[in-house]
């Protein structure tokens, strides 16, 4: 009889620990599906934050390359010189865009040296071909320009211009750029101090 008694609390106990076991395996998958929701929606707040994020950071740039060249006296003469040959709604056309601007000391240098006079320059035939030579097509940032050092690119004009460091300054067919990186919508815009010529 106490043989029989020991079997049967055996066989009870063994039921109870099957109804433990069979318990934790239905309710970890609960406590995990719940987990991965919660992971989810952290994850998806977190997209959403971060495109938030790219918005707000894309709202505040200049809505085109043309727009940096208009915000600022220094680029009077290119901008003149983008007006008169067309080129202005090319410019503010979806891109991207890098431009490699010359400011007014560097319009007037090379005025000088070419024997020119703005009027003349303006009037040229060759204008277009001149200002699209400062044009790539693509979003080229510093960073990029200095991992192409010793390599040539090709501009909207259908020449190529060599990109080079010296000294640590990104040079642009013996041009320095002196103020890097200014975004807008549709490229980017890099100032420098001299007006490079095809051929």
């Amino acid at each position: 009889m106490k043989t029989n008694f020991l079997r049967l609390l055996a066989l009870l106990m063994a039921v109870a620990l099957t109804a433990a076991a069979c318990g934790d395996d239905t309710e970890v998958p609960e406590a995990t599906a719940d987990e991965a929701a919660m992971e989810d929606d952290a994850m998806e707040d977190d997209a959403m934050e971060d495109e938030s994020h790219d918005d707000d950071a894309m709202a505040d740039l200049p809505a085109t390359v043309v727009d940096i060249a208009t915000s600022s006296d220094d680029f009077s003469t290119l901008v003149a010189a983008v007006t008169e040959a067309e080129l202005v709604e090319t410019l503010q056309g979806e891109g991207p865009f890098t431009v490699f601007a010359p400011t007014n000391a560097a319009f007037e240098q090379a005025l000088a040296d070419l024997g020119l006079t703005a009027e003349e320059l303006l009037a040229s035939e060759d204008l277009a071909g001149i200002l699209t030579y400062h044009v790539v097509a693509g979003k080229i940032m510093a960073a990029d320009a200095i991992a192409a050092d010793g390599t040539e690119v090709a501009t909207v004009n259908g020449d190529t211009i060599e990109v080079s460091v010296v000294d640590g300054n990104v040079m642009i067919d013996g041009a320095t750029v002196t103020t890097a990186d200014l975004e807008a919508g549709n490229g980017v815009v890099h100032v420098i101090d001299a007006v490079i010529l095809p051929g």
